[in-house]
Formats: C-alpha cells, structure tokens, sequence
C-alpha cells in the first residue's frame, strides 16, 4: 500500500510541496517516523517531535517552513482532523477476509447474495435475507430471516442481525455488535413496584407479581453510513421500528432500546443508553455513559455532556450537563454553588455560636 506525495495530496484536496513523486508506504506519529512514512505533524507543537525522527515528508500546518526542518516534501492541511480522517482512509487496515464464501458458512438457500459479497468461517445466514454488493461478512456472524443488508457493508467478527431489520447501504458494525435483539419490555397483571414508585412516590407493596414479557414484534431500520461498535446493542421495537438515521455514529457499548427513534448525524459515545420510546433530533451528540429516560424527545443540534442523566425533554440547540441534566451554564453555577457549601456551612456555624452566646449573655 504505497502512494506518492502527488498522489496523497490530490486524494486529499490539500496542496503539496518538494519531491511529488516521493514514495510512501505508511503514516505515522513525528517522533517514530521513519523515511517512507509520512509524519503527521499538523500543528506547531509536533515541530520538536518532528526532528526526532527520520521522516523525509510530513502533513503540516499551513504556513510550516519544511525546508527548514529537513524534510523533502510536505502536505498542508487547512483542517488537520478532517484532513487526518483521508489520511486513515488512504492507508486504511480493513479486516481481512478472502473472496467469495468459505465452505463453513450455512446460508439458507432462500438468501440473496450480492456481487463480490465475501462471507467469513461460520457464517450463518438465515431465510430469505438480502445482502447487498461487496459486503464483508467476517467469521462467525449471524444474519436472521428476512433481514436485508446494503451493499458495502462491513460486518466484524460475531456480529448478530436479527430477524427483519433493514440496513443500509455503508453498514459498520465493529465485533459483537447486536442489531435487533428483544426489546427489554415486561409487564405485571396488577400495578407493580414501577408503576407505584412513578404514580405514588412510596412502595407500599409487600409481594410482586411475576413479570409477563411483552414481544417485539416491530424491527430495527437503520440508514445509509450507520456505524455500529463492538458489544453495542440495538432493540427491535415492540410494534413499531427502532430507527437510526443517516450518518448515525455508535461507539462501544451502548444500548439504545426499544421504539426509539434517532435522527441523522448523531453520535453516542460509550457506554450510552437510551431508554424505550424515546425520540432523539438531528445532529445530536451524546457523551460517554450518558443516560437518557424513556418517552423523552430530545431536539436536534443538542450536546449532553459525559455522565449526564436526562430525566425530561430537551429543546434544541442546547447544552446540557449533571444529573439531572441542566443547561450548561445552570450546572455551572450549581458546581460553583456546591464548592461553597463547605465554607458556608462554617460560617453559619460560626454564626450559631455567636447567636447563642449573645443569648446567654442576656
């Protein structure tokens, strides 16, 4: 996997000096770098790390005088995350996987398979599911009936599509990930402890009831370029779909339930989770181990910091943070507040004792 400095610069949309035709097989960090990698040093501060090591190309920052650092050519980059974001697809590291379908795989002789589609060990593969072209299936998937599957898909070891759910086209799912398991959905023939704790405010009950399951019968649809990360898991909806729009970006371990309903280009980081029925706008980001009740609207453009817990509906274009989560500017003053407790409560006790003794004196 090799390219010029001519070639990198024109994938990219960047402007590049010195040797164009130079070689470059990989990328890496300025202090390591060695001569046929290129060092990525996009901001000023990489300049000392830079000299430490042996690259003979770097991507800088606009205005980098490269000669004067040793290097025989460079590439400039106005925006370096975004330009960092081509670099990796450039030279990308994608799963390995051989053509066609391997010997293990059972797929169901219902299924449709698309073009240049390659199918890992021990795929299993169920009735009447679509899957699109160019999908890469690793080992050890599962693909349940009647799912249908985009085309260019990417499906990481042991990844679980269950039954129905509609995918799109560009689908990342990273190892373990769990699209269209059982909603987490139970019920009691008589009010039980959640039903009295949310009406009441007190438990008065001494038995409970065994919980009845309530069955997905609803599915899972997701858009075009959804990622999806390793261990995460989306419920399929009781009777409608769970829904995540274009260009929704899943980390780690998160759990989104039951009916809920994400718009497109969002992003939730780890350890996230969505409670059933909720409805998530456009362009929303939710921060690592962020938690989110059930039946809430979320507007779209709205930031929740990491750790927030939101218990009640969020308008758009805002920032939210704490538990529960407040306006940022809110929290803000709340922490502030909070800080002070401890010298406040010294001064009324300071004040107490001086009540008292005036008390006595009289």
């Amino acid at each position: 996997m090799s390219h010029t400095i001519r070639e990198i610069a024109a994938a990219l949309g960047a402007e590049a000096e010195g040797a164009l035709d130079l070689v470059i097989s990989g990328v890496s960090e300025p202090a390591t770098a060695g001569p046929d990698d290129l060092a990525l040093a996009m901001d000023k501060t990489y300049a000392e790390a830079l000299a430490k090591g042996g690259a003979r190309a770097a991507l800088l920052w606009q205005g980098a005088d490269w000669r004067a650092m040793g290097l025989q050519a460079a590439i400039f980059a106005p925006r370096p995350r975004y330009v960092l974001a081509g670099v990796t697809r450039i030279f990308e590291k994608r799963f390995e996987i051989a053509p066609g379908i391997h010997p293990s795989a059972v797929i169901d002789p219902t299924a449709q398979i698309g073009a240049g589609a390659a199918i890992g060990a021990f795929v299993l593969i169920g009735a009447r599911v679509q899957i699109g072209a160019g999908a890469r299936i690793l080992s050890h998937c599962s693909i349940a009936e009647d799912a249908v599957l985009g085309a260019d898909a990417q499906l990481g070891a042991g990844t679980r599509i269950g039954p129905r759910v509609r995918i799109g086209d560009r689908f990342i799912a990273q190892p373990g990930a769990v699209v269209g398991g059982d909603g987490f959905s139970f019920v009691t023939p008589t009010p039980g402890l959640v039903e009295q704790a949310r009406g009441e405010g007190v438990i008065s009950l001494t038995e409970q009831e065994a919980y009845v399951r309530i069955n997905s019968l609803g599915a899972v649809v997701l858009g075009d370029d959804v990622e999806v990360g390793a261990n995460s898991c989306i419920d399929r909806g009781t009777i409608a779909d769970t829904v995540v729009g274009n260009g929704t970006k899943i980390d780690n371990l998160v759990q989104i339930g039951h009916n809920v309903r994400i718009g497109h280009t969002c992003l939730l980081c780890g350890q996230a989770g969505v409670a059933g029925s909720t409805v998530i706008g456009d362009r929303v980001i939710l921060g690592g181990k962020v938690s989110v009740a059930d039946h809430l609207k979320i507007g779209s453009n709205v930031v929740i910091m990491g750790h927030s817990g939101v218990a009640s509906n969020v308008p758009d274009n805002r920032i939210m943070m704490g538990y529960p989560a407040v306006k940022a500017e809110q929290h803000a003053e709340i922490y502030k507040a909070m800080r002070r407790l401890p010298r406040l409560a010294a001064t009324v006790a300071e004040l107490q004792k001086a009540v008292s003794k005036t008390g006595q004196d009289d």
